[in-house]
């Protein structure tokens, strides 16, 4: 007993472990008007003559290092009165000297006018506020440590809203993390955003608007937005939160982003205009708060713990996105917040995508994952052809998964229950591996789907979609051929001040087997000028086999390039319901998008 207890730590008047004191911060908008925040971190130091200091590189559902540190100014430390030395010692890190004090205090400024859904943006109307860009803490703290974060409003500001619990003293705009996660994952809006609240699965929720406008129809986006967390909760089998915050700012610009409990997503207020516009608003709702589950709880072990000050690199990411972009419009339909034509023509603009993307050929989905902090988020001119967005590949390949299970189990299993079975055993704190993802989906299917995967995930060969396509029902249909088709160049363009410019040059087509390269001007055909807005009228005139001379500028010089124009590709990737599709067929349709 007296060795269990040594070894456990376990004995008669064993006291709790001490409490950390947490790290304070106070958030002033001074020269809000100036795009400006100000922070003040008050910092227990445990008595070291020296605390390192760190703030993150990039920020957890956006991999790109986007150096945060950039926007830092006016660092500086002191202890009540007295300045402190502060020292630079890394790009993102900064070394304090205490002098003995138990506590120091920082003060700085972030520049914040970058209008998306990870960074900053303070202006005389409002404040969004990303952890990761705002909140420096202590490097290598040695376990989690309480945040409190306080904000003090500009006047004419009414409110602040968060993710974050509050902190115990009930006071508005207090807020509590219990670690820095928790704060990182936990975005703040400030100003006079209009709040609508409601009800679902017995958990509150609030859609936090801002710029509404006059335009925007929150109380109905409110009560949709009820409807895909109901779907989402059926499922799942319930709500894993006490409550959860939809941001949504109307700012014209676009994106989402996942946070534990909230989510951050931009649009234009005129987004429910049209039926199209607001669909999309809807999927990207519905895209992000599967993220709730998908990713925040049930992620790659390589995602965690967060390393914020490097890149880690799953391969899984067409499981955390690209079946998270699957199952969005999925859960559209179960909500009946969408057609059933409406649905397959998402669908078909998804396998569209990917079967016209020559990068489709040359990168594995799997490698497409680990290459995210190099490529998808950083596309040139070449990236069509030499790289397949894991979103649109892994919705794909969830459409194909998905009717297998359904075959091969007879209608008994299907990748809803992958998903649950995936996180029951691996949402806790290690995630999963590639592998261990693959294995449950065997189990549940009751069958080795090794194979397959490895064909799916490790190659770059074409995809079979005759049994999803055989066991719904559905038909790949292509539009009646055109009896004179015109002449095909195959680039693609933009213009540029009256320019005509080459954008991008995808493989296999006339105007890559000439040599055109992106950025060329394209000035004429056969010596006859081409305007700018003209070059497709122009094509008309020319026939499949027909040879041209196509006039660019390339770095100032003009080359006459010789092409044969081609025959452009029939568009066959439009899903419809066959019209013979047998009862059986209809009914497993029904059984996958719900039965409405």
């Amino acid at each position: 007993m007296l060795v269990f207890l040594l070894f456990t730590g376990v004995h008669a008047g064993a006291q709790p472990p001490a409490v950390r004191a947490p790290i304070q911060y106070t958030v002033r908008f001074p020269a809000a008007k100036n795009n400006y925040v100000d922070v003040e971190a008050r910092v227990p130091t445990g008595g070291r003559a020296s605390i390192e200091m760190m703030m993150p590189v990039w920020t957890p559902g956006s991999y790109l290092v986007r150096e945060y540190a950039r926007n830092v100014e006016a660092l500086a430390a002191a202890s009540g009165a007295r300045p402190l030395t502060i020292e630079k010692t890394t790009k993102n890190r900064w070394r304090v000297t205490t002098l003995g004090a138990p506590e120091v205090t920082l003060t700085y400024r972030v520049f914040s006018h970058e209008l998306t859904v990870r960074n900053n943006w303070v202006d005389a109307d409002f404040a969004l506020l990303n952890g990761a860009q705002t909140f420096i803490t202590l490097a290598d703290d040695g376990g989690p440590r309480q945040h409190e974060v306080r904000l003090e409003l500009p006047p004419a500001w009414k409110t602040s809203v968060t993710g974050m619990p509050d902190a115990p003293d009930g006071q508005p705009n207090h807020y509590r993390a219990p670690d820095f996660d928790t704060l990182v994952d936990s975005p703040i809006v400030a100003g006079n955003p209009a709040i609508h609240r409601f009800t679902a699965a017995g958990k509150p929720h609030l859609l936090v608007d801002v710029s509404e406008g006059g335009v925007f129809d929150g109380e109905r986006a409110a009560r949709d937005l009820e409807r895909i967390v109901s779907a989402d909760a059926a499922l799942w089998g319930g709500l894993p939160y006490d409550k959860y915050v939809f941001f949504n700012l109307l700012t014209g610009t676009s994106g989402g982003l996942e946070h534990r409990n909230s989510v951050m997503m931009m649009e234009s207020r005129w987004t429910q205009g049209t039926r199209a516009a607001y669909l999309g608003w809807l999927s990207l709702a519905s895209h992000e708060y599967f993220h709730l589950w998908n990713v925040k709880r049930l992620r790659p072990i390589e995602l965690g713990p967060f390393d914020y000050e490097h890149e880690v690199y799953p391969r899984s990411l067409w499981v955390s996105e690209g079946l998270t972009d699957y199952y969005a419009d999925v859960q559209l339909q179960r909500a009946g917040l969408s057609s059933r034509g409406e649905y397959l023509a998402q669908l078909s603009s998804a396998i569209r995508a990917l079967q016209t993307t020559p990068g489709r050929l040359t990168q594995t989905v799997e490698m497409a994952s680990f290459d995210a902090w190099i490529k998808q988020y950083r596309p040139d001119e070449n990236t069509l052809n030499t790289v397949i967005s894991y979103y649109t590949k892994g919705a794909v390949l969830g459409f194909v998964l998905d009717a297998r299970i359904r075959a091969a189990s007879k209608e008994t299993k299907s990748l809803d229950d992958v998903m649950r079975l995936a996180f029951a055993r691996y949402s806790g704190a290690h995630g999963f591996t590639p592998q261990q993802f693959r294995d449950v989906a065997s189990e549940v299917t009751g069958t080795d789907l090794g194979p397959w995967f490895a064909r799916a995930l490790d190659s770059t060969e074409e995809l079979d979609y005759s049994e999803a396509l055989d066991w719904f029902g559905l038909e790949l249909r292509a539009p009646p051929a055109l009896a004179d088709p015109a002449g095909w160049l195959g680039v693609k363009t933009r213009v540029d001040a009256g320019r005509l410019i080459v954008a991008n040059v995808p493989r296999a087509t006339p105007a890559f087997d000439a040599g055109v390269n992106p950025e060329d001007e394209i000035l004429a055909i056969d010596d006859f000028r081409v305007a700018a807005d003209q070059l497709e009228k122009r094509l008309e005139s020319y026939k499949p086999g027909d040879k041209i001379t196509l006039l660019v500028a390339r770095r100032e010089e003009l080359k006459r390039l010789p092409v044969t124009l081609g025959t452009e590709p029939v568009d066959r990737w439009n899903l419809v319901v066959r019209s013979d599709a047998t009862p059986e067929q209809r009914a497993h349709l029904g059984r996958w998008l719900g039965n409405r």
